[in-house]
């Protein structure tokens, strides 16, 4: 098996409370399967209510976004992503990485930066004028998401850019879910 220790990678995910991690290629079946363990996870755990649905929902916009979002501009196919739902002292993380276009960088940057900066009855509007105004991208969806995760989320959005190449760059997202 190589260099690979799997006990140090248990241990870790273990020592921090990671209760899912996959990293792959996302179909919708095993979208759906994620979200399967991830309930039945946060029922064992005897998450609350209201946190439970609440991670439930960031963790399925995530990975719609994550579906809708892994094939990067100049490569013909779709690429790896990475999802980890984290267990931590108060509350829940979904954390999520994929490959981006470098040209969107700025973009997603400004938008995340903008999202960040509002309160919750900002977010709705902006939520509330992006879903009437019936413009959609290119990929199907209004922009919606990433205002719908932070709504739910209730908390700002941790993010982080790595260039990867000339053409591409790793999008990391941190959703913080209180209890």
């Amino acid at each position: 098996m190589g260099n690979i220790n799997v006990f140090d990678i248990y241990d870790r995910m273990e020592k921090e409370n990671i209760m899912l991690s996959f990293k792959g290629f996302l179909s919708e079946d095993l979208l759906d399967s994620i979200l399967k363990v991830i309930e039945e996870k946060l029922t064992y755990f005897q998450a609350e209510a209201k946190t439970k649905k609440k991670v439930y929902n960031v963790l399925a916009e995530c990975l719609q976004n994550l579906y809708h979002h892994s094939k990067t501009e100049g490569m013909q196919e779709e690429q790896s992503i990475i999802v980890m739902v984290v267990n931590h002292k108060g509350g829940y993380s979904v954390i999520t990485g994929n490959m981006i276009s470098t040209d969107h960088v700025e973009i997603l940057q400004q938008r995340i930066r903008q999202i960040n900066a509002m309160d919750s009855e900002e977010l709705t509007t902006m939520y509330r004028k992006v879903l009437n105004n019936g413009t959609y991208s290119s990929k199907g969806g209004g922009g919606l998401g990433i205002i719908d995760i932070a709504r739910r989320s209730g908390e700002k959005l941790d993010y982080g850019f790595v260039p990867v190449d000339e053409f591409n760059s790793f999008f990391s997202l941190n959703v913080k879910i209180l209890n």
